[in-house]
């Protein structure tokens, strides 16, 4: 029976390397991005369950990561964790659930939206002036775009008013519409 199982974490390995290839190099996706969530999240769970068949070149211990060298590295002052995906009720409850206990209780809501495949940037103001602008990166270290990030027009240099903190991050997306790239 251990043999079924080491069978199907083998068959998992191979089509989900075949899959990120397919999307990464040749940027041919054949599958859906929910396809592919369902196939790690079953790789996920048989390695956990069969932990001697740990492989560290399997696709669940691949870290995605954008650092390019030609930037300048720059430590985020905390991890910037990549999210996680949902494709049930249950999975946004429970996500609820945690948000709830990790505030203590209180009150809290949520807002989904259709994913967006991005940049992750993490963009720090001080005194209402932005001062960096980094990627994700590896989650503990990104690039430092800043001066690309400052040719974005929607992405104020200088805030207008007043009332915020002297110094804060905020986390987001950097999107390019096809219309645009094209």
């Amino acid at each position: 029976m251990t043999d079924l199982f080491k069978q199907r974490i083998d068959e998992l390995r191979a089509e989900l390397n075949r899959h990120n290839y397919n999307y990464y190099v040749l940027n041919a996706p054949t599958i859906s991005d929910k396809e592919f969530d369902d196939m790690l999240r079953e790789l996920q769970d048989l390695e956990r369950d069969y932990p001697q068949y740990f492989d560290p070149l399997s696709p669940t211990q691949r870290v995605g990561s954008d650092i390019n060298k030609a930037f300048t590295q720059v430590t985020h002052e905390r991890p910037m964790m990549s999210l996680a995906n949902s494709y049930s009720i249950e999975e946004v409850e429970d996500f609820l659930r945690r948000a709830k206990s990790g505030l203590g209780g209180e009150d809290c809501q949520i807002v989904g939206e259709m994913k967006f495949d991005g940049t992750s940037i993490s963009l720090t103001y001080e005194n209402g002036r932005l001062v960096r602008a980094v990627t994700r990166g590896d989650g503990v270290r990104g690039d430092d775009v800043t001066a690309n990030v400052m040719t974005i027009k929607s992405i104020p240099l200088q805030l207008q008013g007043t009332g915020y903190p002297e110094k804060f991050e905020v986390r987001g997306e950097i999107l390019m519409p096809w219309s645009t790239f094209d």
